[in-house]
């Protein structure tokens, strides 16, 4: 009767819970360079920006851009924004991967059973984005006649459902 490795197949499965742990990032305080933050320039101008991990789709990171930049502009009392500068890049994901194997054999009155596990930290072809926006906030109607002009609770009320929060605990 063979031996099958019990404690190969627990790593195994203990690593894969890690892997398993590098998903999209949720609409966050920046933690460990993912999420979002905002800075004061002066009286009505911010930076803000988010950054999203190697899973985090582009449009995702934009969203989470825009919604930050609603937040702001109402948490500092103002009622529209006004998108003065921004810009997106992307630098290649680090993202780790993961493989198991699992195979036997068997000769004569001899037989084997053999696990395999991969893992890999480099190579990967996702990117990371970045999203920053310089924004202008003011009390009042959105002037209808500026594109880049944006009412901050109609940002929030057709973003909301797209807004992934961290799982509390």
């Amino acid at each position: 009767m063979p031996t099958f490795p019990f404690r190969a197949i627990l790593a195994a499965a203990g690593l894969a819970t890690l892997v398993a742990c590098a998903a999209v990032t949720p609409y966050q305080p920046a933690r460990k360079g993912y999420g979002y933050s905002a800075q004061m320039l002066e009286t009505n101008r911010y930076r803000v920006s988010f950054t999203g991990s190697s899973e985090t789709p582009r449009q995702t990171v934009e969203n989470y851009l825009l919604y930050q930049a609603a937040e702001v502009t109402l948490n500092s009392g103002n009622d529209y924004f006004i998108v003065a500068a921004s810009s997106t890049s992307a630098k290649p994901g680090s993202g780790p991967s993961f493989s198991v194997g699992v195979g036997g054999f068997g000769f004569g009155s001899h037989s084997g059973v053999g696990v395999g596990v991969g893992t890999e930290t480099g190579g990967s072809q996702k990117a990371e984005y970045s999203a920053q926006a310089e924004i202008l906030t003011f009390k009042g109607a959105k002037p209808a006649d500026n594109p880049q002009a944006f009412d901050a609770r109609e940002v929030k009320a057709n973003l909301e459902a797209q807004i992934v929060r961290p799982a509390t605990p």
